[in-house]
């Protein structure tokens, strides 16, 4: 059996705008990936709401840096064939980073974290499959609208940069922006219908990239 880490922020943990909680546990897309995967894979989900590529965010309660984070999990659930990685989006709040291009260069360290990283024992790096968030949306909370202001825009970018970080590293991409909307209930955010179509979405390219 396959063991994949989902590595990402509140898309990732399930983050229900709507509801103000989170989605139920077959509708957040690494429990999607996994149903569809069967018996031959595991997908472990390791998302943290507000978790950043590499950059600290200080108004938090936990270490949102995904850097810093990161070598911990992937010695934990070693060993690991395949890393998805989903972040990218709180890295465009303007008091963390608020540029797309910081993102590009965030998720490029992250993967090249996963590929030199110190495993707790002899194995090949897992592979990487980075994996563009849905571009923010415009949204009539005026908390999440300040919160992320610039990101609608910055968002787009995204998926350009992204693609080139596979490109240059050799990785599997996939936009997720093609199959999920956010949510204009706070913009950033995904309704049950577009967390699940990600997981639905990956299942093509999961398979491939693992032989399955």
């Amino acid at each position: 059996m396959k063991t994949i880490l989902c590595y990402g922020d509140s898309l990732t943990w399930g983050y229900d705008a709507r509801r103000l909680g989170r989605h139920a546990y077959e509708d957040r897309w690494p429990s999607v990936l996994q149903a569809r995967l069967g018996g031959e894979a595991l997908v472990i989900a390791e998302g943290l709401n507000g978790r950043t590529t590499i950059f600290d965010d200080y108004a938090s309660g936990a270490d949102r840096n995904g850097a810093r984070t990161l070598p911990t999990l992937l010695s934990t659930h070693a060993p690991l064939d395949l890393v998805i990685i989903m972040l990218g989006t709180n890295d465009l709040k303007p008091g963390i980073c608020g540029r797309a291009h910081g993102a590009k260069q965030g998720m490029e360290r992250l993967v090249r974290m996963v590929r030199g990283h110190d495993y707790p024992f002899p194995q090949p790096a897992p592979k990487v499959l980075i994996v563009a968030p849905p571009p923010v949306c415009e949204t009539e909370n005026s908390d999440f609208a300040s919160m992320f202001e610039g990101a609608v825009e910055e968002s787009r970018k995204l998926a350009g940069y992204y693609r080139q970080v596979a490109e240059t590293c050799g990785c599997r991409f996939f936009d997720a922006g093609q199959v999920a909307r956010t949510d204009p209930t706070d913009g950033v955010h995904l309704d049950a219908v577009n967390t699940r179509a990600i997981g639905e979405g990956l299942v093509a390219g999961v398979r491939a990239t693992l032989g399955l």
